[in-house]
């Protein structure tokens, strides 16, 4: 047998051994995605092969932990595609403004520079005194770094860039100050933020969401996987609540598409249908 077919093998058998232990449910993953998270994870360890993971990873918790660290992607920016928060702005606020109160479900929100960025326009568009926000993700070790706010002061520049191409309208200096070598967001901007672990994958809905954000993350899912959490979005908006999905991803062709109005097809923001 090839060591590919071998590797396959292990990787099954890992990925069993993590649900049945643990309780997280990696099975339904990108097959392409889960083999190169686990390589990389295999030449970080002192494990000889993947197989030789399985024992440590079922009886040492710290390691676990180590491992959903390391397999939760957490790559992000502050005003990540900022045409996509310009739109935001324009086309969700107006909707979000007739509203008594606001909640909205960042799904998936590593560490929390989105969540952030939004919780600026809602600031600068008056509304985020009545809103809720909850960001949520699987990966304790990202929740932590978001609850705190710092960023490394070296993303400084990109993220003011970000922020006035998103239609900042002051400085985005204004929401964070600087100390050594980090950039602390002002605490105001989290006081309405809820960080809180969820895993998409087992857990259940947020109800009567008026926005649901979940940026770039189906695409590390297969098709099946990627229904059952569009479905669970889905369930969790208001009638003419709106999803916003990352830029590569899309509702056309999901089980949910016929319930949902593009509202910026580039921007992948979508309204669920009043029925």
């Amino acid at each position: 047998m090839k060591k590919t077919a071998i590797e396959n093998i292990e990787i099954t058998l890992l990925l069993d051994a993590i649900f049945e232990r643990y309780g997280y449910d990696f099975r339904h993953y990108s097959r392409a995605s889960i083999e190169r998270r686990v390589r990389h994870f295999l030449s970080k360890s002192e494990c000889d092969s993947i197989s030789g993971m399985i024992p440590k990873l079922l009886h040492d918790e710290s390691f676990f932990d180590i491992f959903v660290r390391d397999f939760s992607i957490t790559v992000t920016d502050m005003f990540r595609d900022p045409f996509v928060y310009q739109s935001i702005r324009k086309n969700v606020v107006p909707i979000l403004k007739t509203h008594p109160f606001v909640k909205v479900w960042h799904a998936g929100c590593a560490t929390g520079e989105e969540a952030y960025s939004l919780a600026i326009i809602l600031k600068e568009e008056g509304i985020y005194d009545k809103t809720t926000l909850f960001a949520t993700d699987f990966n304790d070790g990202a929740l932590d770094a978001a609850k705190k706010g710092i960023y490394a002061l070296e993303n400084a520049k990109k993220f003011t860039a970000n922020y006035q191409a998103a239609g900042g309208t002051t400085s985005f200096s204004e929401y964070y100050h600087a100390r050594y070598e980090a950039m602390a967001l002002n605490q105001s901007l989290g006081k309405n933020i809820t960080f809180a672990n969820h895993n998409l994958v087992t857990d259940t809905i947020f109800g009567e969401m008026h926005l649901i954000m979940c940026r770039n993350v189906l695409i590390y899912f297969e098709k099946a996987l990627q229904n059952r959490v569009l479905n669970l979005f889905s369930d969790s908006l208001v009638n003419g609540g709106i999803l916003c999905l990352g830029t590569k991803e899309s509702l056309m062709f999901s089980t949910i598409s016929k319930l949902f109005a593009p509202m910026d097809e580039n921007a992948r923001l979508y309204q669920k249908k009043v029925l």
